[in-house]
């Protein structure tokens, strides 16, 4: 891949750090940012695990960049896969995401629909990925499933589900969030109907657990401005209208902030540079 480049970002301190690949970047490289445990450097995990149509087979490929250096990770278990528009969410030092069951393309074919989701986590620490990890809910493919946190403690999930009737938008909070192991509260923190906008479908949100608010974005009916859907509880919703969409096929993107001043290290001719 040419003209590309991995910068990392400490948008606390206004500080960046360009780093350089072993060999090349992929246009579908995946990237997820954590640190390990008593270290105060951050870690970068890159990954790309897809078909690759020039050359027919599927193409798996794990690195982690620490210390200024790039190292290949190996015996990865491969039984899932996550979609391409499925971000990871950092949080206390580890990555999550939205995984799905990986379909063998050799065997008989699965109905995509009968295969549920769940949570993955990669480790920083031990630089490997977590067992397959419950939701509190059951979701198939064509649901909406958005990950959030609050503050750098738990971990908060939206599910929307699809078809008719689709219009809940319903949110969960962790009690408990680690790479092994997650618990979920007993009741939800919020449920919102949302039938009065027709095609709804969240893209990220964030939550206020204090005034039991939540943050939702999407796009309007015509798919050309940008919006922010305040819901609460009791029906509560309001629109915040964000401005116009430059691009019907990109949404917009929120994402929960906690100041760090965690560093990757640099050769010691350019110091350091903390990221978060």
């Amino acid at each position: 891949m040419t003209n590309s480049g991995l910068v990392v970002w400490n948008p606390y301190l206004g500080q960046t750090k360009w780093i350089q690949p072993r060999n090349s970047y992929h246009k579908w490289d995946r990237y997820a940012l954590g640190y390990e445990t008593n270290k105060n450097y951050s870690k970068v995990l890159r990954f790309f695990n897809n078909h690759d149509p020039n050359v027919n087979h599927r193409i798996c490929e794990f690195e982690i960049y620490s210390n200024s250096s790039w190292k290949v990770l190996v015996d990865i278990n491969l039984d899932w896969a996550i979609s391409f528009n499925h971000r990871g969410l950092s949080l206390k030092g580890n990555t999550y995401w939205y995984a799905r069951q990986k379909i063998d393309l050799d065997g008989p074919p699965p109905v995509i629909r009968d295969l549920p989701g769940f949570l993955l986590s990669f480790d920083f620490t031990t630089e490997s990925f977590g067992p397959l990890l419950p939701l509190p809910f059951l979701a198939f493919f064509g649901d909406t499933v958005t990950l959030s946190s609050v503050r750098e403690e738990q971990l908060a999930v939206l599910f929307q589900k699809s078809g008719v009737p689709g219009y809940t938008v319903k949110i969960w909070i962790s009690t408990k969030i680690e790479p092994n192991a997650v618990s979920w509260g007993s009741s939800l923190f919020l449920a919102v109907d949302m039938k009065p906008l027709t095609g709804f479908r969240a893209s990220s949100f964030f939550v206020d657990e204090e005034k039991n608010v939540a943050v939702v974005l999407d796009k309007d009916r015509s798919k050309s401005r940008n919006i922010a859907y305040i819901i609460g509880k009791n029906g509560y919703l309001k629109q915040v209208d964000l401005g116009e969409s430059r691009n019907q096929f990109c949404y917009p993107l929120v994402c929960s902030y906690v100041p760090s001043s965690l560093q990757i290290q640099q050769p010691e001719s350019l110091g350091n540079t903390l990221i978060y």
